[in-house]
């Protein structure tokens, strides 16, 4: 499910660390299903840009869904691409709806515009979906629109519903199509917010999400010596983890054979150069 992902972690992966028997090999051609990026939007957009830019460099065809206007990659992307394609680049389409009522029509409207186009897209990626599921307003509170849940139901649905159609297009079109990925970035700030003296706290809107997408990969800063220590700007912990991992990395078929979380490490340079570590 997180194919895509673990694509760019791979391609990307830092020199100093890189195991000899490790290949980097291109997305999977058979699996599909939904990856949750969860994490804050400074670390978090940029790798759906690498994403979006690496599944372009391999011929898919890419739809970013956006609120911010882009305009120009960002450091850290031109570091790692430096000898980017052009014609790779206009292999994404970037949409810019600004409320969640336009996402949705843009969504939909991807079952109805498709035979405009000579290949469906491979992959859907949406930037900051709470952004789209916050209430307008200015205020600095923290705050969702009434039937919050429901609304992030009703847009995964679609969202999962748009890739499946997608997939079973691109195979009709072509038999050795891969399916559509979809991506979607999420920042959550019950998981975020540090309590204490408080037990764990669930998100409501989380645990929706949860139930659509397949997969969630969680970037964790880490606040301890390591990035000082190695002259690095920053390093983050990358944990994948939910269903869609456990269908594909347990290697007994039990239904009680625990969950196998896949773990990586982002090691940003001071220059903006991004590079990743296995863990």
């Amino acid at each position: 499910m997180a194919d895509i992902l673990t694509h760019v972690f791979r391609t990307f992966m830092s020199k100093t660390f890189t195991n000899n028997n490790l290949r980097v090999t291109p997305p999977s051609q058979t699996t599909c299903g939904g990856t949750l990026l969860i994490g804050e939007p400074s670390i978090s957009r940029p790798l759906l840009l690498l994403a979006a830019v690496a599944a372009a460099e391999t011929g898919m065809k890419v739809i970013f869904f956006t609120q911010t206007q882009i305009q120009s990659l960002p450091v850290s992307l031109q570091k790692c691409v430096p000898s980017l394609s052009p014609e790779s680049l206009k292999k994404i389409k970037f949409c810019y709806p600004c409320r969640v009522e336009d996402l949705l029509q843009q969504v939909a409207s991807l079952h109805e515009s498709i035979n405009l186009y000579p290949t469906p897209p491979s992959l859907i990626i949406i930037d900051r979906l709470e952004s789209y599921l916050c209430s307008p307003g200015g205020s600095s509170t923290w705050g969702f629109y009434p039937g919050e849940q429901s609304l992030a139901a009703h847009l995964s649905a679609l969202l999962c519903d748009t890739a499946a159609f997608l997939t079973q297009l691109l195979k009709q079109r072509s038999s050795s199509s891969g399916p559509c990925r979809l991506i979607t970035s999420f920042r959550s700030e019950v998981d975020t917010r540090q309590t204490v003296g408080k037990g764990p706290t669930t998100d409501p809107i989380l645990e929706v999400l949860d139930r659509y997408f397949q997969v969630r990969c969680t970037l964790d800063r880490d606040g301890s010596y390591e990035a000082a220590a190695a002259g690095l700007q920053e390093v983050w912990h990358v944990y994948f983890s939910g269903a869609g991992i456990t269908q594909t990395s347990c290697n007994k078929d039990t239904e009680d054979s625990p969950s196998i979380d896949q773990e990586w490490k982002l090691l940003i340079f001071p220059d903006g150069l991004m590079e990743f570590k296995l863990v």
